[in-house]
């Protein structure tokens, strides 16, 4: 059984000295069915370790429903990296972070009105124990202790970014120790917030990109003895819609991680393969300005968004081998794309008159959030009705994230929480009008305070000053597609519409679904949810996993929100489009 044990200079495993060379692979990003070539493909750059969070809003959408199959099949994955020979590090939060929706805190403790997250508040403590026993148990036989690949476990994430509550700190560790976790525990974070990150009795770990010496000193000025290691060593970084791709020189990244592991120390690449925020799954940042993270989390990593070696996989694994034997297996080669020029899609179905066919109706005397109405994803559309003809001022205290409004269907203006906006002006054309307000979640703030981080619409709601007190609420979390109600498109739409049509492979391959001339929207291959797209940028094109496929025909179904001149055909193109670069 492996043992990693620590001393005052090092990681010793089974008694040797031992360093960790890993990298992010989040299993939760990635095709169930290509886990295997990315495990392979992070050995071959001299990786012996992986490193993934876990999500807890996935393995948990509701409190008494868990899940851990499919694309969430964790035990498999673990299974799949111990037979490449790779060691794991685990890291379960409860909190991640991650860019990813929520920061992995499920959606349902914020039904809660005054819930503290990440705190003692016994309501978060109870359901993080209730998470871990549920999740630890099954996992049980992978750790080290008892024969498996995870050689250790992180205690929450990033804390001192957050708070300084030790004790808080301790109940997580505490929890694990109680669910059966045996192997060494570590905490990482961001040089300057070390001393509040830290927790007695556990390894403290570093994260940063660069001035690997500074960071380094900050950990060892903290943590006089014991190893040295960085956890997210980041050598990319990921998108937000509105900006440009973000990427790092290849050479200067490889100069870093030299500069790193000539110390001595520890490296976990934060990423060595990106993936895919899937579906809804995006996360979002609040510093003042709300910004949501785009679909692909690329991430710039020496595997890209398909799984393929990029010039920093190459360097990454020049400089490993100056401290480490590397395979002698070469780099491996770019995997084989699929085309199609041009895709009809001949059916569609609008929105609107479609909701009462997709999900029932919920009265209230006010707009409900999406927790209140046990909604993670997707979208609510509110309705009401507007009581006199004319100028009319729709003025709303907090839009989370995206408000389109319509009068008797008709589009009249869209609120962004993204631009501050809280009013819009129209004219409504009669009495007794119906008022629809179809609120997008863009993605739950991932960092900081702004984590509690409710969607819909909040606060008061008033037209020309007066509050109706009768709406009606129709959650829209699209996880399937079968009731949408599609005919053959006859007409032009004006509204949200679902665009739908079938092409036809021989075999399957990655392959990057392109919507030039579409505003924004959602799309989806063969019921798989491909992610968002918005004309804003800087990511143009969709990426579609081969295991999505299947020779023979194939579905797409497009959600446009706004209008598109080119709404009849998409793409599949055999090269991604994940936009301008800074120069």
């Amino acid at each position: 059984m492996p043992d990693l044990q620590m001393d005052e200079a090092g990681f010793l495993l089974d008694g040797q000295p031992f360093r960790f060379l890993s990298g992010g692979l989040h299993y939760f990003r990635v095709h169930p069915e290509q886990w295997q070539d990315r495990l392979r493909k992070a050995r071959l750059m001299g990786l012996n370790t992986v490193e993934t969070y876990v999500p807890w809003n996935l393995h948990q959408p509701r409190p008494d429903h868990f899940v851990m199959d499919g694309g969430l099949d964790l035990p498999r994955f673990l299974d799949l990296a111990a037979a490449e020979g790779l060691h794991v590090l685990l890291r379960p939060g409860p909190y991640i972070c991650a860019e990813w929706e929520g920061g992995g805190i499920p959606s349902w403790l914020l039904a809660e009105p005054d819930i503290r997250l990440r705190s003692r508040d016994p309501r978060f403590l109870a359901s993080v124990d209730d998470f871990f026993g549920r999740l630890l148990t099954p996992l049980r036989p992978y750790l080290a202790s008892q024969g498996g690949p995870v050689l250790a476990v992180q205690v929450e994430n990033e804390y001192g970014a957050y708070g300084d509550d030790t004790a808080y700190l301790e109940h997580i560790a505490d929890s694990l120790r109680r669910c059966g976790v045996d192997v060494p525990l570590f905490t990482c974070d961001q040089p300057v917030d070390l001393e509040r990150g830290a927790l007695p009795g556990v390894l403290a770990t570093a994260n940063f990109g660069s001035g690997a010496a500074g960071g380094l000193a900050a950990l060892r000025e903290q943590q006089p003895k014991g190893p040295l290691m960085c956890t997210e060593f980041w050598i990319g970084w990921f998108d937000r819609w509105g900006a440009h791709h973000v990427v790092r020189d290849p050479e200067h990244a490889a100069g870093e991680l030299d500069e790193l592991l000539a110390t001595g120390a520890s490296v976990n690449f934060y990423m060595f393969h990106g993936g895919t925020n899937f579906g809804f799954t995006n996360g979002a940042n609040d510093k003042h300005t709300y910004r949501p993270t785009v679909t692909s989390y690329d991430y710039d990593a020496p595997l890209d968004e398909a799984g393929d070696p990029t010039a920093k996989f190459t360097a990454f694994r020049d400089v490993i081998a100056k401290y480490a034997p590397v395979p002698s297996e070469p780099v491996p080669a770019t995997g084989r794309k699929l085309a199609v020029p041009t895709v009809v899609l001949t059916e569609s179905a609008e929105l609107l008159p479609s909701a009462a066919a997709l999900t029932a109706r919920i009265d209230s005397r006010r707009p409900l959030t999406m927790e209140e109405l046990e909604q993670d994803f997707g979208f609510v559309l509110y309705e009401t009705t507007v009581p006199l003809q004319g100028p009319t001022l729709l003025e709303v205290e907090h839009v989370r994230d995206r408000a389109q409004v319509f009068v008797d269907g008709q589009p009249v203006g869209v609120l962004e929480r993204e631009n501050h906006e809280h009013a819009l002006a129209f004219t409504v054309p009669r009495a007794g009008a119906a008022l629809s307000i179809l609120v997008e979640n863009q993605g739950r703030v991932n960092y900081g305070r702004g984590i509690h981080d409710r969607k819909g619409l909040l606060g008061k709601v008033a037209l020309d000053g007066v509050e109706p007190t009768a709406w009606t609420n129709r959650p829209l979390p699209l996880a399937t597609l079968e009731d949408i109600p599609f005919t053959a498109t006859a007409r032009t739409p004006v509204g949200p519409t679902f665009h739908r049509g079938t092409f036809e492979v021989t075999t399957t391959a990655d392959t990057f679904l392109h919507l030039d001339g579409w505003t924004k929207g959602n799309a989806w291959v063969n019921g798989f949810a491909l992610g968002r797209f918005w004309s804003r940028g800087p990511q143009r094109s969709l990426y579609v996993p081969a295991p999505v496929l299947r020779a023979g025909t194939n579905e797409i179904v497009v959600l446009e929100l706004h209008a598109a001149h080119r709404a009849g055909t998409v793409e599949l193109r055999d090269t991604p489009d994940l936009g301008p670069t800074e120069e």
